[in-house]
């Protein structure tokens, strides 16, 4: 079945939501990694982090994990 060329898919529609790899300080304290994200790295509940901070970032490192520069 061909429903025509402006699909998802076809090049020529919408493209889908872009990830804006930003969020906000919950009300009470928390930061919130979404589900798209931790997808996207194939990250399992139950997966631990060493947290670093920098001066204007924080990284997690996945505990076993050796750290990138």
């Amino acid at each position: 079945m061909n429903l025509g060329a402006g699909g998802s898919r076809g090049g020529k529609g919408r493209p889908g939501r872009q990830l804006s790899y930003a969020t906000k300080v919950q009300f009470n304290g928390n930061l919130l990694v979404g589900k798209a994200y931790t997808a996207q790295l194939g990250l399992e509940p139950g997966d631990e982090f060493e947290i670093k901070l920098g001066r204007k970032q924080i990284k997690l490192i996945p505990l076993g994990a050796a750290e990138e520069e």
